[in-house]
């Protein structure tokens, strides 16, 4: 790598001449050992302590539509800044190969939204240069243990471009407000993958409350912003913890389509799925427990029936969207699946056309095959398994994680800001310890022709395969798995406050054509005990700024 020290037309000259050029003698992208100075001729940037990846366990990227949207917005202020008119513009990063990744991510998505680039175009010059013998750390995924599926940077931005193409990223109207607002557990932990057709989020549960520091939302939370974002459907992945009448009393279709936490589904339902997503009359919210192993599984699915995005690309689409998503052998079920998927997707493809050309009959072609979604009606799901009363699951670490991130940000923005704000809107976070896996029973999980293998070791070719004729278990984490309570982040970053008699409530807003799912959510009902550090929480129209309606 570059050393990059600061000063001298001799260092940058060896900058620009070992970078990667994204815009001839204007944009270029470079690994830097040493942060440079800029210069009359140069100005340096980089954003690897400016958009982080929050991990779960071992998974560091890649980044998510609002770390995209700020990085070409940044960007493209940089290139129309008249100050730096005469400047080139170098993006460095650092040695670190998950930073570095992140970043390549970044200025790849850049050249794909921005410079209207293909994925190959984009990805090109960034194995030029010193990169030709550097490759790019391939993302992997958020279990414990060993990952079986790499997903490389040339991955990620095929994914990003085709959902590009089907119109699910608008740049120009995309609303990061939004976005952000909704992507946190405590205002619904919900994301969209495809506009106005599916969304992923986390398992409602009887009652709002907190429980172990995270936040529960009961199914009356979403009414209001799911009949305004006209979401006519729920799926429910997982065990049954809220009565399923709530949300059919109140003029929701509701389905049941359990399977394990960390396995993967069996072929009926995959098709049953996609059948009830088919046959939607306006959007699909589909949830298991922490809304990213089963749901991105399914939501994939049907991504790749209706849409022909591979395994990688539609894992990468998840990912930047609801990052976390698919988990373990369900990355290789996907995989395995593909082939199937896309001839289902043909076939619908020709049914249709048969529909709308005259004396165009296909209904032989369609009959071909085992597998047929058009024979398969929806009914009641006959699953009656269950996962164990009491079993932490996969769904269960993940949704602690994400508790101890919210009270995490929580305590910093009160530590920076130290405001007492309206006391309706109070957070009053309760000191919990986030049970963390120190050993894991790991299983094998792979499959004859697995396409990717990852091995953690730095500059590890992206493309390695490794087969393996190991059976792969049906759950992902072991239930006998021991625990440890180990705090992810120091007890001292807690506020050190009763959690007992803490309650929830969510409302739906509509101000100024903005519907958001605001709250007056973790409010302290007991008195005297603590300080009230609270957050103001805004109201926002999804993805599109200022439209009553979702585009």
């Amino acid at each position: 790598m570059t050393n990059g020290s600061a000063g001298g037309i001799s260092s940058e000259t060896d900058i620009i001449g070992t970078a990667s050029e994204i815009i001839k003698d204007r944009l270029y992208f470079a690994t830097l050992r040493i942060r440079p100075k800029s210069s009359v001729r140069s100005h340096y940037f980089s954003i690897d302590d400016e958009f982080t990846y929050e991990h779960f366990y071992s998974d560091f990227g890649p980044l998510n539509l609002a770390s995209v949207h700020q990085y070409c917005t940044k960007l493209n202020k940089k290139l129309n800044n008249p100050s730096l008119a005469h400047k080139r513009i170098i993006h460095f990063t650092k040695v670190d190969p998950k930073k570095r990744a992140n970043a390549a991510f970044l200025i790849a998505a850049y050249s794909i939204i921005c410079l209207k680039r293909t994925p190959e175009e984009a990805f090109r010059p960034l194995i030029s240069g010193i990169n030709t013998t550097h490759s790019f750390l391939p993302f992997r995924d958020a279990s414990l243990g060993s990952s079986s599926y790499n997903l490389t940077l040339l991955d990620t931005l095929q994914g990003l471009h085709k959902a590009i193409l089907h119109g699910f990223f608008d740049f120009e109207n995309f609303d990061l407000d939004e976005y952000e607002h909704y992507e946190k557990v405590e205002n619904g932990d919900l994301n969209w993958i495809i506009p106005r057709k599916l969304l992923a989020f986390s398992g409602p549960h009887s009652k709002s409350k907190i429980e172990n520091g995270y936040p529960l939302h009961a199914p009356e939370a979403y009414f209001t912003y799911f009949r305004k974002r006209n979401v006519s459907t729920i799926i429910r992945l997982n065990k049954k913890i809220y009565d399923a009448k709530r949300f059919t009393d109140a003029g929701f279709e509701h389905y049941d389509l359990f399977f394990s936490d960390g396995s993967t589904p069996n072929d009926a339902i995959t098709l049953k799925f996609i059948s009830i997503v088919e046959q939607a009359k306006g959007g699909v919210a589909v949830h298991c427990k922490a809304g990213l192993g089963r749901t991105g599984t399914l939501i994939g699915a049907y991504l790749m029936k209706h849409h022909k995005f591979t395994a990688a690309e539609v894992i990468a689409w998840l990912r930047v969207c609801r990052p976390g998503s698919v988990i373990g052998p369900q990355q290789n079920y996907l995989e395995e699946k593909q082939a199937w998927l896309w001839s289902l997707g043909d076939l619908h493809r020709i049914k249709d056309r048969s529909r709308n050309v005259p004396g165009f009959s296909a209904h032989s072609a369609v009959d071909l095959g085992t597998h047929n979604s058009y024979r398969y009606t929806v009914g009641e799901n006959n699953n009656v398994e269950e996962e164990k009363e009491g079993e932490i699951t996969q769904g269960d670490r993940l949704n602690e994680i994400k508790a101890r991130r919210m009270q995490h940000h929580q305590q910093q923005q009160h530590h920076h800001t130290n405001l007492l704000l309206h006391p309706t809107s109070s957070f009053k976070r309760a000191h919990t310890t986030l049970a963390s896996s120190t050993h894991v029973p790991y299983r094998e999980i792979s499959s004859a022709g697995i396409r990717r293998f990852y091995v953690q070791t730095p500059m590890t070719p992206s493309n390695i395969l490794i087969n393996s004729v190991s059976r792969k278990p049906r759950s992902y984490i072991s239930s006998a798995a021991s625990m440890m309570k180990t705090p992810i982040y120091p007890t001292g970053r807690y506020m050190n406050v009763a959690a007992r008699n803490l309650g929830t409530t969510l409302t739906v807003a509509d101000s100024n054509n903005r519907h958001a799912i605001s709250s007056s959510f973790l409010k302290a009902v007991q008195r005297g005990k603590s300080s009230m550090v609270t957050s103001s929480l805004g109201s926002h129209s999804y993805y599109t700024r200022s439209k009553s309606v979702y585009y």
